[in-house]
């Protein structure tokens, strides 16, 4: 479904104002999406402090946001196909920030739990539901522009992180510093919302199923690549100290320059998708992430297993977007009940990946587990043909 465009005094073909309004608020939403995440993550080992958890509690405490997040990849897509996307980006976006500060006020560790499982649950219901506003703006435009907002999302994230990191070396406290993020996050929300487009519901929302077909080998694509984000980011900087006795300092770099080649990545997806479409780029991405783990456990130089984790960064960076553009565009399915569908496979694979990797580093080593992450990534490649299919 694409608007009609106005004529411009150049006799060119331009887009109504009312849908570049929709793709900046998109934007803003996909931003503060990664903002609130960020910010929490950010301060982390200061909440940890404040309640006297231990290690084993502190990680049966963090269990509450992934299971918030499960629940409400069903539910989300439901409410989609029933109110519309807008509605639910409106009331899960303003949710979501200002669940932030509760997360400082939790008193004890069920409290805390309690406290997750809510911010779990609002932002799995924001990240579907813009989503599926992102494809409603995508259709209109007729060109692809959704790694663009996945690209303000990771934006956000390094934004979110630095001005944690920022408030901790300043002494700011959890609860000042969320209560900040709260107000800054509500007013780009307030004032994005507005700009949405607006989508109708469903009279009888459709249920919720369990991928199949087309929509069962993308969610793969994502459980492949939510695997490989989530190896990379809780053992890189491990596999940097403990393999290859790198410095402290340079084995941290190893997940920010994962992070800053996914940013850079996702602002260039889409002129790539453009030029080699989405299945080219989608096997491009799996062979370009399985060389940069191949480079990375294959080296005893720091330096050049730094450089394969940014090979890896851009190798995944415009999977998720490929994947959630062509669900929202399968025929004959809800987008939301798409996106949801297939999005409960990605989440699967981030959250079981980093304990699967450990599991195995254990029973091998953790060379052996990062190799099993880049079989995987070449698996993408092989199903990659699906993402031509689906559109």
């Amino acid at each position: 479904m694409n608007a009609s465009r106005r004529v411009g005094p150049s006799g060119k073909a331009t887009l109504p104002r009312s849908l570049t309004a929709a793709r900046l608020a998109v934007y803003a939403t996909f931003f503060v999406c990664g903002l609130v995440f960020a910010a929490w993550v950010s301060r982390i080992p200061a909440i940890k402090e404040k309640l006297g958890l231990d290690a084993a509690e502190l990680g049966l405490v963090l269990f509450g946001a992934p299971v918030g997040l499960m629940v409400a990849l069903p539910v989300t897509g439901w409410a989609i196909s029933r109110r519309g996307s807008h509605r639910v980006v409106t009331v899960a976006a303003l949710s979501n920030c200002l669940v932030l500060p509760f997360l400082a006020l939790a008193p004890s560790g069920v409290t805390l739990f309690v406290a997750l499982f809510l911010f779990g649950f609002t932002q799995a219901a924001m990240d579907i539901s813009m989503n599926a506003q992102a494809v409603e703006v995508e259709q209109r435009y007729a060109r692809p522009i959704m790694s663009s907002f996945h690209a303000l999302f990771s934006l956000g994230g390094l934004v979110g992180a630095a001005l944690g990191g920022v408030a901790a070396g300043l002494e700011v406290g959890p609860l000042p510093f969320f209560t900040l993020m709260t107000l800054f996050a509500l007013g780009v929300m307030l004032g994005a919302i507005r700009w949405l487009i607006p989508t109708p519901g469903e009279p009888a929302g459709a249920r919720f199923a369990w991928p199949r077909g087309v929509l069962l080998g993308l969610g793969l694509i994502l459980f492949c690549t939510g695997l490989g984000e989530g190896a990379v980011a809780d053992w890189s900087a491990v596999f940097m100290k403990q393999n290859l006795g790198s410095s402290e300092a340079l084995a941290a770099l190893a997940f920010s320059a994962f992070s800053v080649a996914m940013v850079i990545g996702r602002l260039g997806g889409d002129a790539l998708n453009h030029r080699f479409g989405p299945v080219g780029l989608a096997r491009a991405g799996g062979l370009l992430a399985a060389a940069g783990l191949g480079l990375a456990v294959s080296s005893s130089v720091p330096w050049i297993a730094l450089l394969g984790f940014v090979l890896v960064g851009f190798g995944y960076c415009t999977l998720f977007p490929l994947v959630f553009s062509a669900a929202g565009n399968v025929p004959g399915v809800h987008p939301g009940m798409a996106l949801a569908s297939v999005a409960t496979l990605g989440y699967t694979g981030f959250l079981v990946g980093p304990p699967l990797i450990g599991l195995v580093a254990e029973a091998t080593s953790l060379p052996a587990s990062l190799g099993l992450v880049a079989a995987l990534a070449l698996l993408v490649t092989a199903l990659a043909g699906l993402l031509g299919t689906a559109r």
